[in-house]
């Protein structure tokens, strides 16, 4: 696998116009399980095609018991400089309840051993709407991640798919499904809490200290161009999206070969448009009006009924260059942007 990983990456060279890199990420799948020799080699491949600068994020994501000091020295050593760890809970219950494989205790000391090794640029990930007789646990959830200091918090929502764990103990009405109202009260209490100790709420999901944003996901939310190397891994560059298949041994087969195996969809500009209100509407910065009429020349004339309905319930603000969502309208955000794709 890791052979075929450092193939794709020469395979795929030519794929971004700019070939000095913004930001790396190692994510999806749990990249922290691998050693220095298997990093040091992705990184030598890496390094040969493309240019990385001293301000090129580079991103790894770990799940907190895969982390200890000697590892943590191997990440600063290659080069790594932001960490994305797993947390999910710092409520034994709840890991359990979402079959984590690390504990409470866990949770917490890994944050503060990447501290104490020298990482400042760190984010967790925190899950919300588990279920809770109250509020409690997830406001303890919330003060513990703000007492470890770190500059980043991405918070998500639980869904529960089907043909999943969850989904299927819904089906056989051994759980509940989600309830929307708690899941937004939860809400409510991250924005809040969040936007008291000085984050930014920048993105729906994402909170962050001045200058600690995610290069590599605003990047993706502003429409960037990205290169995703393995199986099931994306790509876009700015015509048409490129998706690896999900088949780990028919990947590396006919990477082998010398054939990066992908599909291609080829964006109209109704997709394009699409895309970009979906992923620019979750940002802070909202979307730009240019950007929606070099598209759809027409858009705001056809729109102009729900727009002023969206900004006379409060769930979208409108100037004269972009239009964004409110605090309410985050809570509608899927719907607001699926009434006003082109369809």
């Amino acid at each position: 696998m890791l052979r075929a990983i450092c193939m794709e990456i020469a395979l795929q060279k030519d794929y971004l116009q700019n070939k000095t890199l913004r930001s790396v990420y190692f994510g999806g799948g749990t990249p922290s399980l691998l050693d220095e020799a298997d990093l040091e080699q992705i990184f030598k491949a890496i390094q040969f095609h493309f240019t990385l600068s001293p301000q090129t994020e580079i991103t790894l994501e770990a799940n907190p018991d895969d982390l200890n000091r000697k590892k943590l020295q191997v990440f600063q050593k290659l080069g790594i400089n932001r960490l994305s760890i797993g947390i999910q809970s710092f409520h034994e219950p709840h890991l359990i309840f979402l079959h984590r494989s690390h504990s409470a205790i866990q949770a917490e000391n890994c944050v503060k051993l990447a501290q104490d090794v020298g990482f400042t640029n760190i984010t967790i990930d925190l899950m919300y709407a588990i279920p809770a007789e109250s509020h409690q646990i997830w406001e303890k959830d919330l003060q513990k991640a703000l007492s470890l200091n770190v500059p980043h918090i991405s918070a998500y929502c639980l869904t529960i798919e089907p043909r999943t764990v969850f989904g299927k103990k819904v089906e056989k009405r051994k759980m509940a499904p989600i309830d929307e109202n708690f899941a937004r009260e939860q809400m409510q209490i991250l924005i809040n809490m969040l936007t008291q100790a000085g984050f930014e709420h920048y993105e729906i999901s994402n909170f962050a200290q001045k200058g600690y944003y995610s290069q590599h996901n605003t990047n993706y939310w502003l429409g960037s161009e990205y290169l995703g190397i393995g199986a099931s891994a994306h790509s876009y560059n700015g015509e048409s999206r490129q998706f690896n298949i999900a088949d780990n041994k028919r990947y590396i087969s006919e990477i082998l070969r010398g054939k990066v195996p992908a599909t291609i969809e080829k964006l109209s500009p109704q997709d394009k448009l699409n895309e970009y209100l979906l992923t620019s509407l979750r940002t802070q910065w909202g979307a730009e009006k240019s950007k929606i009429l070099a598209l759809h020349p027409y858009f705001f004339v056809e729109n102009q009924e729900k727009l002023q309905k969206f900004v006379q319930m409060d769930w979208l603000w409108e100037n004269h260059e972009k239009i964004g969502l409110t605090t309410e309208g985050k809570f509608f955000a899927d719907q607001i942007a699926g009434d006003l794709f082109w369809v």
